[in-house]
């Protein structure tokens, strides 16, 4: 008789500031493979003992590959995750990579109340998500998408304000800006393909108990 073998549990892994903390936290949970680095050269990177493969993509992409089933799993920032509003599942809230996504605007050009910026334009990488946002506050606006830089839209006479991720607020003092306006909190999500939830459910079950745990223990990277 023919013997059965487990199948992958393929992981999506973003590059940029959630790789390192992701992926430590995943070792603690038990999912590791050598050579697992952000600047691998290898873009695909297994554990032929755990069988457990590991997909090292941009940021914006991994939604898109757990939602075709490239990969069963990812770990993706909660404004990444709205922002592409793909067809995935949630599972938990990681608890690392804490920022919040908000509106700013040059400091030497601030206007009285924030229904003064309507009809105006914003630069973002969120223009999903900044519109959600102006829509509930009735303003309508125009929507410059950007992919980098996106304080550079105000100083250069592109747009008025900006929504963009902020985590120490650095950024926006250096270049004379100020938050006006709070939108969404993130953190790092793990997300699962739906397909995969069901055919795999009891390995990513455990995983979730696992990081469940971890997290309960304050062990979060």
């Amino acid at each position: 008789m023919e013997e059965k073998t487990e199948p992958y549990l393929t992981v999506a892994l973003p590059k940029g500031k959630l790789f390192s903390p992701a992926a430590e936290l995943l070792a603690l949970a038990g999912l590791s493979a050598e050579g697992l680095e952000e600047k691998s050269r290898k873009l695909v990177i297994t554990n032929e003992a755990d069988k457990v493969r590991f997909i090292i993509a941009k940021t914006a992409d991994v939604p898109t590959y757990v939602e075709y089933g490239a990969a069963d799993i990812g770990i993706i920032g909660k404004d990444v995750l709205k922002e592409a509003a793909q067809d995935v599942y949630e599972l938990l809230d990681l608890e690392f990579g804490r920022c919040r996504l908000m509106m700013a605007v040059p400091r030497d050009k601030k206007r009285p109340r924030l229904a003064d910026y309507a009809h105006t334009r914003v630069a973002t990488k969120f223009p999903r998500i900044a519109e959600s946002f102006f829509n509930r506050q009735g303003m309508q606006m125009e929507y410059i998408k950007l992919n980098g830089s996106i304080e550079l839209g105000p100083i250069v006479g592109l747009a008025e304000s900006i929504v963009d991720i902020v985590e120490t607020g650095t950024t926006l003092r250096e270049n004379d800006l100020e938050e006006i306006a709070p939108i969404m909190d993130t953190t790092a999500r793990l997300i699962a393909n739906r397909v995969s939830f069901r055919l795999k459910f009891s390995r990513i079950h455990k995983l979730i108990e696992d990081l469940q745990a971890i997290l309960r223990k304050g062990q979060v990277v």
